[in-house]
C-alpha cells in the first residue's frame, strides 16, 4: 500500500459532468489500494455537503474555496506577468502550504495531477519529491482555448489565443516533470505528442469509462416527458461553453427543420447550472430542466440523445452514458472518432445541421433503426468502457522512478 498525493481542481464527487466522473473513478481505483491524501477545490456550493462522503474515502483531504467570480479577476491578473489565466485561477496559498505540509509529514510515494492547473502544486522550487508525478491532462486544454478563440470576436480571441500559447507552454513544461502523462484519447495523446515532441516517449492513452450497471435502462423507471411528445435530449453542465455553444446551435438552425416535419418534437436541455442564454431558450418546443435528482429516465426514454458539439476534446461522458443506456445518439463526428464508434452501427455521426437533421428525422421515423443502434452502442459500451480496464494503465507507473527520472524531477523549476 503506497501513500498518494492526489490533487483534482474540482472536488470529485458526485459524479455528475464529465471531469468529476474521471476524476471520483481514478479517486476510488487509487484509494482501493492505497491511502490518498486528497487535496481540491470546491466552486460550488452544493457540493459542499459532498465533502464528508469524499472524506470518508481518503487518509487525508483537504479543500479549499474557489469562488469563480473571485478566481476569474485574480485569473486577470495573469496578463500582466506572463502566467497562464489557468494558473492564476486555481491559484491558493492553503492549497500551496497544505502540499508542502503533506509532503514532509508523510512519507509520499507518487502524486497523481488531474488537470493541468493543479500541475503548479507538484511542481514547484517548495514542493520537496520522494517519487514519481503522474499527470492526467485529460484533454490538450492548450488547444480547447485556441478553439475557442476562433469562435469569438476581439477582445476575447485574443484573450483566448493568448492562453492557448501560453498554456501549452506550461503543458509541455509540466510533462517534462512527470513520469508519465496520460490522455483520454489516444487521438488527444497523438495531439499532444506532435506540439510536445519532447514528452512524446512519455504520453500514455487512458479512455474514460462507464458504470453500464448504473447506466442501464429499467421498465420500471417512469418516463419524465409528456404524453404524445417526441423528446430529443441534450445532457450536459450548462454553465460550460461547449454545450452551450451546442445547444443554441441546435435550437437554432436544427430544431426549426425537424418541427416542420412533426410538430410533436420537443427539445430538452437536461444539465445543471443553466447560464441566461440557455434558460431563454425555454419554450413550447425548448424545456431547460436545470438540475435533475436522476438524468437516467430522461436517456431512457428519450427517443433520441443527441451531442451537436462544435468545440469538444477527447471522450464526451454524456455519449457513453446515452449508449449505455441503450438509445440511439447522434453526435460530432469527432466525437464519434473518440471512442471509435462505428458510424451507423453503434452511433450516428454527423457534422452539419443538414447532417443532423436527416439523422435525428431516421431514428424518429426508422423504429427498427433506432433499436438496433441503441442496441448496438449498449453492446459497444459495456464491451470496451469498464473503468476498472481503462485505469489499471496507470498502476504500473505509481512505484518509484528510475534514477534517471528522479533527477529530472527534482530539477525542474516552477513553470512561468
Amino acid at each position: 500500500m503506497a501513500n498518494i498525493l492526489y490533487l483534482v481542481h474540482r472536488l470529485p464527487f458526485p459524479p455528475n459532468k464529465g471531469d468529476k466522473v474521471r476524476s471520483y473513478h481514478l479517486l476510488k481505483h487509487l484509494a482501493a489500494k492505497h491511502r490518498v491524501f486528497l487535496g481540491t477545490f470546491v466552486d460550488d456550493p452544493e457540493d459542499e455537503v459532498h465533502v464528508e462522503a469524499v472524506q470518508s474515502i481518503c487518509a487525508e483531504l483537504h479543500v479549499s474555496a474557489l469562488k469563480p467570480r473571485t478566481a476569474k479577476f485574480r485569473s486577470l491578473a495573469a496578463l500582466l506577468d506572463g502566467r497562464p489565466l489557468s494558473l492564476a485561477y486555481y491559484a491558493d496559498r492553503a492549497m500551496r502550504e497544505w502540499v508542502a505540509k503533506i509532503m514532509v509529514e508523510q512519507s509520499i510515494d507518487a502524486t497523481v495531477v488531474f488537470s493541468s492547473a493543479m500541475g503548479q502544486y507538484a511542481v514547484s522550487p517548495t514542493t520537496i519529491h520522494s517519487g514519481p508525478i503522474l499527470v492526467d491532462f485529460v484533454d490538450v486544454d492548450s488547444t480547447k482555448w485556441t478553439q475557442y478563440a476562433s469562435q469569438h470576436r476581439w477582445p476575447m480571441s485574443w484573450i483566448y489565443a493568448r492562453e492557448g500559447r501560453r498554456l501549452l507552454a506550461y503543458e509541455r513544461e509540466l510533462a517534462s516533470s512527470a513520469r508519465m502523462s496520460f490522455f483520454v484519447t489516444e487521438n488527444e495523446a497523438t495531439l499532444f505528442r506532435r506540439l510536445a515532441p519532447e514528452s512524446a516517449k512519455l504520453v500514455r492513452e487512458i479512455g474514460n469509462g462507464v458504470d453500464s450497471d448504473f447506466f442501464a435502462s429499467h421498465l420500471a423507471r417512469q418516463s419524465p416527458f409528456g404524453s404524445g411528445e417526441i423528446p430529443v435530449v441534450f445532457t450536459g453542465a450548462m454553465d460550460y461553453w461547449p454545450n452551450i455553444d451546442a445547444v443554441t446551435w441546435f435550437v437554432a438552425d436544427m430544431l426549426p427543420q425537424l418541427r416542420q416535419t412533426d410538430h410533436r418534437i420537443r427539445f430538452y436541455v437536461v444539465g445543471r447550472s443553466p447560464v441566461p442564454a440557455i434558460r431563454s431558450l425555454a419554450s413550447q418546443t425548448v424545456v431547460v430542466t436545470g438540475t435533475v435528482p436522476d438524468v437516467r429516465p430522461y436517456l431512457q426514454h428519450a427517443a433520441v440523445v443527441v451531442a451537436p458539439m462544435r468545440v469538444a476534446r477527447g471522450v464526451q461522458n454524456k455519449i457513453l452514458e446515452a449508449m449505455s443506456m441503450g438509445r440511439p445518439v447522434v453526435a460530432a463526428r469527432d466525437c464519434a472518432d473518440a471512442i471509435s464508434a462505428v458510424d451507423g452501427q453503434e452511433l450516428i455521426a454527423a457534422t452539419t445541421a443538414p447532417e443532423y437533421v436527416d439523422a435525428v428525422r431516421r431514428l424518429i421515423n426508422g423504429a427498427a433503426l433506432a433499436n438496433l443502434i441503441g442496441a448496438a452502442g449498449r453492446l459497444c459500451v459495456v464491451n470496451r468502457f469498464s473503468w476498472g480496464a481503462h485505469l489499471s494503465k496507470l498502476d504500473v507507473y505509481l512505484s518509484s522512478p528510475k534514477p534517471d527520472q528522479r533527477v529530472a524531477v527534482q530539477e525542474c523549476h516552477e513553470p512561468a
